[in-house]
């Protein structure tokens, strides 16, 4: 680890982050010209975002930097795989890390593990993905920001869990100990014919202005008690490849499914890239 990120690390410490997150949120919601067309123009050449596959590439169609930053993309430029028994990935990122739940631990990055149980915050929801699957992807600020179900579910609950807001980037997962079980997230689980049941975890991240669900608004970062909301009654049904979530900057999604039930493509491996949309497993 070179001293650089070993430096990044120890500033996020001791930086304001749910402070900083707040003031990012204020400007990301400011519909003032002058300001968003400034925030956007300097987003698309830091990050060099491709408006080619934006519905509108017309920057004036955007009311605030939220509004360009979680824009729809066209549906020819990410294709739903739409296999019978295939899961397609969430969201545009990189694979951090994926495999084997080993018993009540998921890897983190090399060497590193942490809790099953306090990532999802519930240990019987824990109990039912001991030694199945995972996978992590990783959300630049480049990329797409709108989260869609891998596979066919009803909602049954949501979770959300008050946190830090540290970086979720790889090196940032190297150094900060049970950084996804620490950062503020969102705990989705579904229940599928062909899987059971399955969870979907939106993790902030430090400058994160929210987490927004189709089905409950916007979730802003700060501190506060857990939020249990029941839907198991409701009959709230997505098929696959639906949208039901999106993120303000970057951040995490981390899907969970219990044991026996998916195998994951042999892709799927750390720093390979993904697309909303591709194969990503096969239920079994």
């Amino acid at each position: 680890m070179d001293h650089r990120t070993e430096l990044f690390v120890a500033l996020q410490r001791l930086l304001p982050k749910h402070a900083l997150s707040r003031l990012i949120a204020k400007l990301a919601e400011s519909k003032n010209q002058w300001l968003k067309n400034l925030l956007i123009n300097r987003a698309i050449k830091t990050f060099d975002i491709n408006m080619d596959e934006a519905i509108s590439d017309d920057l004036a169609s955007f009311d605030s930097f939220n509004a360009f930053f979680t824009r729809e993309l066209k549906p020819e430029v990410r294709p739903l795989d739409t296999g019978d028994n295939t899961l397609i990935s969430p969201a545009d990122g990189v694979i951090s890390q994926a495999g084997k739940i080993s018993k009540n631990k998921i890897l983190q990055a090399k060497n590193v593990d942490y809790s099953l149980a306090r990532l999802v915050g519930n240990s019987r929801q824990a109990k039912q993905y001991e030694n199945g699957l995972f996978s992590t992807i990783y959300l630049s600020p480049k990329d797409y920001h709108r989260v869609h179900i891998p596979t066919d579910g009803q909602l049954l609950s949501s979770r959300y869990i008050p946190g830090e807001l540290f970086s979720v980037n790889h090196q940032t997962a190297q150094m900060v100990p049970n950084l996804f079980a620490r950062n503020e997230r969102l705990v989705c689980e579904f229940k599928s014919e062909q899987l059971g049941h399955f969870s979907v975890i939106f993790v902030g991240a430090m400058l994160v202005a929210g987490i927004e669900t189709v089905w409950g608004g916007m979730e802003k970062p700060g501190p506060g008690a857990v939020r249990e909301n029941d839907f198991s009654e409701q009959n709230l049904y997505f098929s696959k490849g639906d949208e039901i979530g999106r993120f303000v900057f970057g951040s995490t999604v981390i899907l969970l499914f219990p044991e026996n039930t998916i195998s994951l493509e042999d892709n799927i491996q750390p720093l390979n890239p993904v697309k909303m949309g591709e194969k990503i497993g096969l239920s079994v």
